[in-house]
């Protein structure tokens, strides 16, 4: 079958998430990929994109499973499709959904990787011990200030990388971050924070900046120069103990997971992560739901199995 006609409905599609969703390009050709092979096996049956039916997305995620892609993977795939689809169903080019009842594979609601509240504790003391000495140097506040900041307020390395000292409000206790598509939020920050802040900047920053020089980035190198996400990455990972290497991903979903595990609602939670869709938090539910069972089996009068009677 012809395939001329996929070829302009995805590049019609890739288009509009380009100038109307303001897709970056490494996005928009990640969906081009996915809607391609979509369209390869539809068109193996004899249809169109515009004509594909419910079996051949069920078969095209049967299949990927086949090939032993991660779960991850595939539900990025059907989260494409469904973002194609539901284009085509405003755009009145169809009249059905293919992607509808569709499930996303169970593994995409498991949790992100995070370190326990004692090991997080173990690195921040560390750092912290190094930053409170009174001859402490430049390098040691301003790490102490990243890794509390990170933990704090669950900031992406990319957000660190991009904040400016404009941005803190530390008499507020506060930040200014930028997120993913220049999406602004307020952080709030905690009294560990704050001081750790306020000691970078009032002696740690301009013993790295140097006389004279001038850098709107909040975090700087010993050259004065803002600092990039691979240096974050490697100097969060060397400040990790004896066990598990952390990672500044992993100090965001601690600071998650952590908040939910001592009650936090889960849009609290998104908010402060940025999550544009309250989907994306809901990675976090299983955690809530733990700490729920765990206070059910506390609090409730028939939460404990009691020893030597049988079930009721």
């Amino acid at each position: 079958m012809n395939g001329a006609g996929n070829v302009r409905t995805v590049r019609e599609y890739l288009g509009y998430l380009r100038v109307e969703k303001g897709l970056r390009p490494a996005s928009c050709e990640a969906y081009g990929r996915d809607l391609e092979q979509f369209a390869e096996e539809v068109e193996g049956s004899g249809r169109l994109l515009v004509t594909a039916r419910q079996e051949d997305v069920s078969a095209f995620m049967a299949r990927q499973r086949g090939f032993g892609v991660e779960s991850r993977s595939i539900a990025r795939k059907l989260s494409c499709l469904k973002g194609f689809y539901k284009w085509l169903l405003i755009d009145k080019r169809i009249d059905y959904d293919p992607t509808l009842n569709i499930e996303t594979p169970a593994s995409w609601k498991v949790l992100p990787k995070s370190l326990a509240e004692v090991e997080v504790a173990e690195m921040l003391e560390k750092t912290g011990a190094a930053a409170r000495v009174a001859d402490a140097d430049g390098l040691a506040l301003r790490d102490h200030a990243i890794l509390e900041l990170l933990y704090a307020g669950g900031l992406r390395v990319g957000e660190i990388c991009a904040l400016r000292v404009e941005d803190l409000a530390l008499d507020m206790a506060r930040a200014m971050v930028r997120g993913k598509g220049d999406k602004e939020r307020i952080v709030p920050l905690g009294r560990s924070a704050v001081e750790a802040l306020e000691r970078y900047i009032q002696l740690g920053r301009p013993s790295l900046l140097g006389a004279g020089a001038v850098q709107r980035a909040l975090f700087v190198s010993v050259r004065g120069k803002a600092l990039t996400r691979q240096w974050v990455w490697e100097m969060v990972r060397g400040m990790s103990g004896t066990g598990r290497k952390a990672s500044p991903h992993m100090l965001r979903h601690s600071c998650a997971t952590h908040m939910v595990e001592h009650g936090a609602d889960l849009r609290s939670v998104q908010t402060l992560l940025g999550h544009a869709d309250i989907a994306t938090t809901q990675v976090y539910t299983h955690v809530a739901m733990e700490r729920l069972k765990a206070v059910h089996r506390m609090h409730h009068p028939r939460g404990k199995r009691r020893v030597g009677v049988g079930n009721e």
